[in-house]
């Protein structure tokens, strides 16, 4: 799964340890996820789009 992550991190000046710390994940969580080496859980998925104030799809899609 492709994800805009750092994008949405970026366009919110937040660190990578800040968007942790406000989600409740530690700083490498957040790295996996932007280098796409991990998926996050779909609660995880849902927390950061509530976080963000954007559908879930917004940040997270398919590769096709």
């Amino acid at each position: 799964m492709k994800n805009k992550l750092k994008v949405y991190r970026a366009m919110n000046d937040l660190t990578q340890e800040d968007l942790a710390k406000e989600i409740k994940v530690t700083r490498q969580t957040i790295i996996s996820i932007e280098k796409q080496k991990y998926d996050p859980s779909l609660t995880l998925a849902f927390k950061i789009a509530k976080f963000f104030n954007v559908h879930i799809e917004d940040i997270f899609f398919d590769e096709e």
